[in-house]
């Protein structure tokens, strides 16, 4: 039923900071916002991501549906499943740029936003400051989202029974010699995860989002960007076991992280198998103090 990520918003403490590290270090292009917000491109569409005042972490997340039939059929499901939601006002439609949209609450409480419709600015082409050539968007949406959940197999039911997500792969994180969990990713298109559950209750709801990069030199020059700018490296360059992603993660203003990162493996419907693994990278992506021992 999902079509992709649209969009995410982010309760921010200082939006000035925000600002500079979305524009000096990924590349954003400033977007045109609604009062009391601050937005972001990262390709044709109107924004993809929204700063406002709050607490630091994941406020909402929008999904892509293909049209109305799809918001419909998104209506009855849930009320099937004795899930709450509410239509939007014609001000949120407004405000977001969408022709319908529904909301409602994820079972940790996050705020989730179906909509289909969004506003493209073809007429005003994505342009970066720092000379980014784009992100590989289109029908695989904005990126991914790693979210902690306290309770993994409620999620699993609304995003996956619900929402129609199918699970890719699962990564066993072992946090202690006697303690491991099992990280979950799931796909609604062909980037390998929009979406991946950590099951643990985190300080923050939001663990990292993602940035796909078109080219393997626009992830080095990020990585120096980062560094010049003085923003915390939160894990070295490397390669992911399961999606084969090169990328880096730094932390953004607001403690969580973003992944920055180019040359995903895909998803075949047709031919893909759910796996295991055993370790989250190939090689790298270390911790800076690991890295540094």
């Amino acid at each position: 039923m999902i079509e992709s990520l649209g969009y995410v918003g982010f309760g921010v403490a200082d939006a000035d900071a925000w600002t500079r590290f979305a524009t000096d270090v990924l590349g954003l292009m400033p977007a045109t916002s609604p009062a009391g917000a601050t937005r972001f491109r990262t390709d044709s569409m109107a924004w993809r991501i929204a700063l406002e005042e709050g607490p630091d972490d994941i406020v909402y997340a929008g999904y892509e549906l293909a049209d109305a039939a799809m918001l419909e059929t998104a209506r009855r499901k849930l009320a099937d499943a004795g899930v709450g939601f509410e239509e939007a006002d014609a001000a949120l439609l407004r405000e977001r740029g969408v022709t319908g949209l529904i909301t409602c609450k994820d079972p940790d409480g996050l705020r989730v936003e179906l909509y289909y419709g969004p506003t493209e600015r073809q007429e005003s082409p994505f342009t970066s400051s720092v000379g980014i050539s784009g992100f590989v968007t289109a029908q695989q949406g904005l990126g991914h989202i790693v979210l902690g959940t306290k309770d993994v197999a409620a999620s699993r039911a609304f995003y996956c029974d619900l929402l129609g997500f199918r699970l890719s792969d699962i990564i066993r994180m072992q946090v202690s010699p006697e303690h491991g969990l099992d990280l979950e990713f799931y796909h609604c298109n062909a980037r390998h995860h929009t979406l991946a559950l950590i099951p643990a209750p985190m300080p923050k709801r939001m663990h990292h989002f993602m940035l796909q990069a078109n080219t393997l030199d626009e992830v080095g020059f990020a990585l120096d960007r980062a560094a010049k700018a003085g923003a915390p490296i939160a894990q070295t360059l490397g390669r992911h076991t399961n999606d084969r992603m090169v990328s880096f993660y730094a932390q953004t203003p607001s403690g969580f992280e973003v992944e920055f990162g180019w040359g995903a493996d895909e998803v075949d419907e047709s031919t893909w198998r759910v796996s295991r693994h055993e370790k989250m990278s190939s090689w790298g992506h270390k911790r800076p103090s690991a890295a540094n021992a």
